[in-house]
């Protein structure tokens, strides 16, 4: 697989959500995804022991199925408080919220129409116990993101599933008691690949000196 001209900052600032440029009419083949749980089972990994699991839905009917939880879930987000549409009075916070919640509302009505769906979860001999090694299964998923963005593939991290948990547990044939479930993202080759990075605060406005 060819891999995509970045060095490693530019990799790590670029790897953006994606919603809207994700190209849902090109298939997207299954050593590529292969390849990014490969370079994921490289993170650290507590006790050195692999407890994370990649769940790669392509089934149509289990991707619509778990696209309308989404999307059910997605309502209830959009009519809350922390929806970034919302405005605040600020004009230059709020256009580039604007922009964030209309990529958020387009990825809420298509979740099910990505060729791919993965979801990132933990495994444990109990629900305590996959709960609890959660450590080990968020690490991997964003060393996969960044993998699938140097394919030129497009993800975007997503978590409100949750919400519904054991509906999606069932859609997917998961044993709620054993796997946790803990990210949820679409895989889509990227229409185009000039991602730049976000607007973020200065290191000094974050970091505490002691």
């Amino acid at each position: 697989m060819t891999l995509l001209d970045l060095d490693p900052d530019q990799l790590l600032s670029t790897t953006r959500a994606v919603r809207k440029r994700l190209d849902f009419t090109r298939p997207v083949p299954d050593d590529v995804i292969r390849e990014c749980v490969t370079m994921a089972l490289q993170a650290p990994s507590g006790s050195n022991v692999v407890t994370m699991r990649f769940v790669v839905v392509r089934d149509e009917a289990k991707r619509r199925a778990v696209g309308d939880v989404y999307r059910e879930v997605y309502a209830g987000y959009k009519a809350s408080p922390g929806y970034p549409g919302k405005p605040t009075g600020d004009d230059a916070r709020d256009a580039v919220q604007r922009r964030v919640a209309s990529s958020a509302d387009y990825l809420g009505e298509h979740m099910g129409d990505a060729p791919v769906l993965v979801l990132a979860c933990n495994e444990g001999p109990n629900r305590e116990w996959a709960v609890a090694g959660m450590g080990n299964v968020i690490p991997a998923t964003w060393s996969f993101m960044l993998a699938a963005r140097a394919r030129a593939l497009g993800t975007a991290w997503t978590s409100m599933h949750l919400a519904r948990e054991r509906d999606v547990a069932e859609i997917l044939g998961l044993d709620y008691e054993t796997v946790a479930q803990a990210v949820l993202t679409p895989v889509a080759y990227t229409k185009g690949t000039d991602f730049h990075p976000a607007g973020r605060p200065a290191p000094d406005e974050v970091i505490r000196w002691i």
